[in-house]
C-alpha cells in the first residue's frame, strides 16, 4: 500500500473512532433533555426515570475496564465493531421501546455495549498513530469530546421539541442508526487490527461480584422510597458490604494466583491515588445528583420546553470548556493541587448561588437569572475534569498506569450511578409521595433547593479529599507521561479516560 493511501486510510480510521466517541457522548447527555417527554408519554414513575440514566451508568462502569481487557485479548478492532454493532442496535430497541421496563432493559444493554467500544478508542489512535503525532491527533479528540458536551443537550431538545413523525423523544436514540450502521461497515474496513504485547485474562468472577455489590447497593436507593422504605431494602445495602469484603479477598486470591485480577489493589497503597478515587466517586455523586434534578426543576417544575432547558445549559458547557483549557495548559503547571481544589470551592459557590436564587424567586426564576451561576459552576467543573485524571495518577507506577486510569474512569461512573440513586432521597425525598397540580412548581423548587444543599456537602467533601493528591507542581505537570504509559501499559483502560469525563459535563 503506497504511503498516500496508508496516510488515507489512517485518518479515516481516526475519524471512524472519533464519531464513536461524540455518538456515545452525545447519547449520554442528549437522554436528560429528553427524560420529561419520555415520562409523559411512557408514563414512567420517577424510580424508573432514575433508570433511564442510572441503569446505562451503572452498565458502562461495571463493564469498562472487561471491554478494555476484551480488546487486549481478542483485538481492539473486533472488540470495538462488536460494540458499536451492540451500540447501534440497543439504540434502534430503546427508540421503540414500548413501556419503561422495556427502555430500562434496553439502557443497560446500550450502556453494556458502550463498554465494550469506548476503551477500544483511545487504544486504537494509539496503535494506528506514531507517538510525535499524537498529540496532534489528541488534540483533535479533545475537541469533538467537547462538541458533544455542548451540542448534546441542545440535539436531544431540538429532536424532541420538533416531534419528528409524532416520534416525540424516540429520535434521540433512533439518530444513532444511520451513524452507528456507516461506523460498522467503514471500521471493518479502515480500521488496523490490534491486540496487547501481553494480555491478561479476563476476571469473571470479579466482574460478577463487582455487579452484585453495586447492584445490592443502588437498586434499594432508587426503588427504596416508592417501596415505602421496605426492610429488604435496609438488608440489601447492608449486604452489599460483605460482598464487596469477598470481591477484594478474591481479588488478592486472582493476584496470587495468575496475576490478573480485575482491579490491581497494589494501587491503594499509594496514598494520593486511593484519595483520588475517593475524590472520583464523591465527584461522580455530585454529578450524578445534580444533572438529573437540573432537568426535572426545570422542565416539570418551572414547566420549560426543552429547547428552552437545553439552552440554558450553554453558559454552563462554555464555561466548563473555558476553565478546562485553562487548567492544564496555564494553571496546574504552576500552582498543582490548589487548582482543582480551587475548583471545587468555586463549584461549591455556584452551587449556593443557586441555592439562593431559586429559593428567592421561585417559580419566576429566569434563564438569564440562571446564567450566572451556571457560569461559576461551569469554571469550578472546569478546573477539575481535565486534570483530576492525570493528578490521581501522578505517583503510580509507569507499569500500572493503564489499569489504574481505567479504574479511576470506572469509579466515577460508579459514583455517577450511585448519585442518580441517591436522587430518591435528596429530590424526591424532599416532597410529598401526592404533589396537587397547582403546588408543582413550588413543590419542585423546594426540592430542588434540598438536593442542591446535598451536591454542596459533596463538593466540599472532594475539597477535603483533594488534600491528600499530590501537592508539587512536577507531579501534577507530569500528565504527558502519566497519558502515554496508561495507553502502551494498559491501553484500553486508559481508552476512558477523556471520554468518561466528558459525558457528565451535559
Amino acid at each position: 500500500m503506497g504511503t498516500a493511501a496508508a496516510e488515507r486510510r489512517r485518518w479515516i480510521a481516526l475519524t471512524i473512532v472519533m464519531v464513536a466517541s461524540f455518538m456515545d457522548l452525545v447519547d449520554v447527555t442528549i437522554v436528560n433533555i429528553a427524560i420529561p417527554s419520555i415520562q409523559q408519554d411512557t408514563g414512567a414513575s420517577f424510580s424508573a426515570v432514575q433508570w433511564v440514566t442510572g441503569g446505562y451508568a451503572l452498565a458502562f462502569a461495571i463493564g469498562l475496564i472487561t471491554g478494555g481487557r476484551l480488546g487486549d485479548i481478542h483485538g481492539r478492532k473486533r472488540v470495538f465493531l462488536i460494540g458499536i454493532g451492540g451500540f447501534t442496535l440497543a439504540s434502534a430497541l430503546c427508540g421503540l421501546a414500548s413501556s419503561p421496563e422495556m427502555l430500562i432493559a434496553t439502557r443497560v444493554l446500550q450502556g453494556g455495549t458502550a463498554a465494550l467500544m469506548v476503551p477500544q478508542v483511545l487504544s486504537i489512535i494509539h496503535a494506528t498513530f506514531p507517538a510525535e503525532e499524537r498529540g496532534k491527533v489528541f488534540g483533535l479528540f479533545g475537541a469533538v469530546v467537547g462538541l458533544g458536551a455542548v451540542s448534546g443537550p441542545m440535539i436531544g431538545a431540538l429532536l424532541t421539541e420538533w416531534d419528528l413523525f409524532g416520534l416525540a423523544w424516540r429520535p434521540i436514540f433512533l439518530i444513532n442508526l444511520p451513524v452507528g450502521i456507516a461506523g460498522l461497515l467503514l471500521g471493518r474496513r479502515f480500521i488496523d487490527e490490534s491486540k496487547a504485547d501481553q494480555a491478561l485474562k479476563l476476571d469473571l468472577v470479579g466482574v460478577a461480584l463487582a455487579s452484585l455489590g453495586l447492584l445490592m447497593l443502588i437498586y434499594p436507593l432508587t426503588h427504596g422510597r416508592e417501596a415505602g422504605w421496605p426492610l429488604w431494602g435496609y438488608l440489601s445495602m447492608a449486604g452489599s458490604l460483605p460482598v464487596f469484603a469477598l470481591f477484594v479477598a478474591y481479588e488478592k486470591v486472582k493476584t496470587r494466583r495468575d496475576g490478573s485480577p480485575l482491579v490491581e489493589l497494589a494501587l491503594f497503597r499509594v496514598k494520593s491515588f486511593a484519595a483520588g478515587i475517593c475524590v472520583q466517586l464523591a465527584f461522580g455523586v455530585a454529578l450524578g445528583i445534580y444533572f438529573l434534578v437540573w432537568t426535572l426543576y426545570m422542565q416539570i417544575g418551572l414547566g420549560w420546553s426543552p429547547l428552552k432547558a437545553g439552552a440554558t445549559g450553554i453558559p454552563f458547557s462554555i464555561a466548563v470548556s473555558t476553565a478546562a483549557g485553562l487548567s492544564v495548559q496555564k494553571l496546574v503547571p504552576r500552582f498543582g493541587r490548589k487548582v482543582l481544589q480551587t475548583g471545587a470551592l468555586v463549584m461549591a459557590a455556584g452551587v449556593l448561588v443557586y441555592i439562593w436564587e431559586a429559593d428567592r424567586y421561585g417559580t419566576t426564576i429566569t434563564a438569564w437569572q440562571m446564567a450566572l451561576p451556571l457560569v461559576v459552576m461551569g469554571l469550578g467543573m472546569g478546573l477539575i475534569v481535565a486534570p483530576i485524571t492525570d493528578a490521581v495518577l501522578a505517583e503510580v507506577p509507569r507499569e500500572h498506569a493503564g489499569s489504574a486510569s481505567g479504574l479511576i474512569n470506572t469509579v466515577q461512573q460508579v459514583g455517577n450511578a450511585l448519585g442518580l440513586g441517591l436522587v430518591s432521597v435528596a429530590f424526591f425525598g424532599a416532597m410529598d409521595d401526592v404533589v396537587a397540580p397547582e403546588a408543582v412548581g413550588t413543590a419542585f423548587g423546594g426540592a430542588f433547593v434540598h438536593a442542591m444543599w446535598w451536591v454542596a456537602g459533596v463538593l466540599l467533601a472532594v475539597f477535603l479529599l483533594m488534600f491528600a493528591l499530590p501537592r508539587r507542581r512536577k507531579a501534577l505537570g507530569a500528565v504527558a507521561g502519566s497519558g502515554g504509559a496508561a495507553g502502551s501499559a494498559g491501553g484500553s483502560a486508559d481508552g476512558s479516560t477523556a471520554e468518561q469525563q466528558a459525558p457528565v459535563v451535559a
